[in-house]
Formats: C-alpha cells, sequence, structure tokens
C-alpha cells in the first residue's frame, strides 16, 4: 500500500510561483512513478505533468509545457511540480497519483493505483 500526501497549494496571483509538494510512504519510493492531474469544478480530471521512477523521462501535456515542472528527490520521498507563470485557468484541486513500475496509462485516472487526497490551488487574476 503507498500512502501520498500533497502539500503546497494555495491562493496565488497570476503570473506568480508556486510549489506542490507530494510525499510517499508505505513502499520503496524508488519504485513508484508519479503523475500529477488536476481537476477544476464542473471538468474531468486532467493530466498536467508525469516523472518516472528513475526520474527520467518526464511527460507533460502541450498546455503546462515551459510552465510545469515534475521532479523527484527520492532521499526525501517527494515529487515535486513547480508551476511557474500560473494563470486563472490553472485554477484546481491538484492531485498527484502513483503507479508500481510504470503507470498503465501515463495521461489517464486509471492508469495509476494510488492517489493523494489533493491540494487546492487558486489563481487571481
Amino acid at each position: 500500500q503507498v500512502h501520498l500526501v500533497e502539500s503546497g497549494g494555495g491562493l496565488v496571483q497570476a503570473g506568480g510561483s508556486l510549489r506542490l509538494s507530494c510525499a510517499a510512504s508505505g513502499r520503496a519510493f524508488a519504485d513508484l512513478a508519479v503523475g500529477w492531474f488536476r481537476q477544476a469544478p464542473g471538468k474531468e480530471r486532467e493530466f498536467v505533468a508525469g516523472i518516472s521512477w528513475s526520474g527520467s523521462p518526464t511527460y507533460y501535456p502541450d498546455f503546462v509545457k515551459g510552465r510545469f515542472t515534475v521532479s523527484r528527490d527520492n532521499a526525501q520521498n517527494t515529487v515535486y511540480l513547480q508551476m511557474i507563470n500560473v494563470k486563472p485557468e490553472d485554477t484546481a484541486v491538484f492531485y498527484c497519483a502513483a503507479a508500481l513500475w510504470s503507470p498503465r496509462s501515463w495521461s489517464t485516472s486509471a492508469g495509476y493505483d494510488y492517489w493523494g487526497q489533493g491540494t487546492q490551488v487558486t489563481v487571481s487574476s
């Protein structure tokens, strides 16, 4: 079993930066591939970043490339999502998800076995 806890969400102005953290416990962290998703009110959950168990490669959808960066510190059992130049449309609950070695699909929720509880990110204009 894997337990994931997100943190770092909050209120930020458009154009600002925010770093989210996903702390994992319960299994060797280095065995886990991790994805970040977000869900805005009334919208489906969408993939925003992924990182392999080794740290490379990483994956991003086009709409966040250049603004979001995913990284991991296996010594700290933590994955980070650095967001820069945030926009009001980035407002959502952000979730991290994990799968052993590699998800069945990086960009779909069903590809992952473990989920955190989410952290709210609100971007004001």
